[in-house]
């Protein structure tokens, strides 16, 4: 009977990821979708930057976590089922008792919430076409049976259409309400060389009160983007990411703004303690997650930001390589995808009214945050 349902839970997410629902309300519809063919008694779900894999955004239900033990057990140690490693691998999900045959307290994350009660979990990525972007946890109870071989399979196909809903669905401001201004500057959020929080600037705590965290985090230091974002800064092997590119992340707050945090060791003579800055992204940092979003391919993201940049077909054509046909061919995709039906709309409606106060003519991409393959 459950194998009967799985096609109708199939279709009723293909249509929550049509409906305009915010990254927030569809994990949640996502989660009372699946849970008829897959019961659990907990979940949580969290989006990640496409360009470096760290959480921009979570979600926690009848589970708690703090930030720093999210980020230390995700990009710190080694363990079964790491999401990241299930979306690198094709392998999507997986179930703690099937990857540790049976003994579960062979899982360090195991080990460390076994306290609270919980026994079996179930972890599935969301790749949209070679992209990650969201992650998932189910699960039960300690006196409740194991998943099963059936039902990893089972969420590890539907995990496609739950990645491709995701993926709009990150398009939806959380909150009803306009952005506001921005009046504060940068903030800052300084950890010792255990990861500790030393010091965290005004700025900071404000800044982190609008990310979306759901619980918020016990304290702004805990938040799980701010901790993903150290974490990764502490754990950069010397010499590896001299500019530490990949110990960053963009992030869209409750009201639409973006932000991009990035980690930094103090130097060699601070006893490795790190920093998180915390400041109002640039659209060209912006630029890609959001054509991205949309589901462009590469020569797609390449055309439409041509036409950010106000270029008509000739100089897209001359720019890119390509002959005006081809322009106009990619044209017609890039309108199809968005929902727009000329370039004005596709830059006011799409980009500028929405996602950027102002749009400039990007010198160059940003290293290392326009990537298509998973790292």
């Amino acid at each position: 009977m459950t194998g009967d349902l799985v096609p109708r839970v199939r279709d009723k997410i293909q249509h929550l990821g049509s409906t305009g629902l915010t990254w927030v309300e569809y994990g949640a519809a996502v989660a009372d979708a699946v849970a008829p063919v897959i019961p659990f008694d907990a979940w949580c779900c969290h989006t990640v930057d496409p360009g470096t894999i760290l959480f921009t955004g979570s979600v926690n239900r009848n589970v708690g976590c703090s930030g720093s033990w999210l980020a230390h057990h995700e990009y710190v140690v080694e363990d079964v089922n790491k999401w990241s490693f299930l979306a690198h691998s094709g392998r999507i999900a997986g179930a703690t008792s099937l990857d540790t045959h049976g003994d579960l307290d062979r899982s360090i994350r195991h080990r460390s919430h076994g306290s609270y009660g919980f026994g079996d979990e179930l972890r599935v990525s969301f790749v949209a076409d070679g992209i990650y972007w969201g992650a998932a946890a189910f699960l039960r109870q300690v006196d409740e049976p194991w998943f099963t071989e059936a039902e990893v399979r089972t969420i590890a196909a539907l995990a496609p259409v739950i990645a491709a809903g995701l993926r709009r669905s990150l398009l939806a401001r959380i909150s009803p309400y306009p952005a506001r201004p921005v009046d504060h500057g940068p903030g800052v959020v300084v950890f010792d060389e255990f990861g500790a929080p030393e010091s965290i600037s005004g700025a900071a705590e404000r800044w982190i009160g609008e990310l979306v965290e759901d619980p918020p985090p016990s304290t702004p230091a805990e938040s799980k983007t701010v901790q993903a974002v150290a974490a990764r800064a502490r754990a950069i092997a010397p010499h590896t990411d001299p500019l530490e590119l990949s110990a960053r992340a963009r992030v869209r707050t409750r009201s639409g703004d973006w932000l991009l945090l990035y980690g930094t060791r103090l130097g060699a003579d601070t006893g490795g303690r790190t920093a998180v800055i915390i400041h109002p992204a640039t659209p060209q940092d912006v630029a890609p997650v959001i054509a991205l979003s949309y589901g462009l391919t590469d020569r797609e993201c390449q055309v439409a930001m041509q036409c950010v940049q106000g270029r008509v077909t000739r100089e897209i054509a001359h720019a890119l390589g390509m002959s005006p046909y081809t322009v106009q061919d990619h044209l017609k995709a890039i309108f199809g995808k968005t929902g727009v039906r000329s370039r004005g709309e596709l830059v006011g409606q799409i980009f500028l009214a929405h996602y950027a106060t102002r749009w400039e003519p990007p010198a160059a991409p940003t290293p290392g945050l326009l990537v298509r393959d998973i790292p």
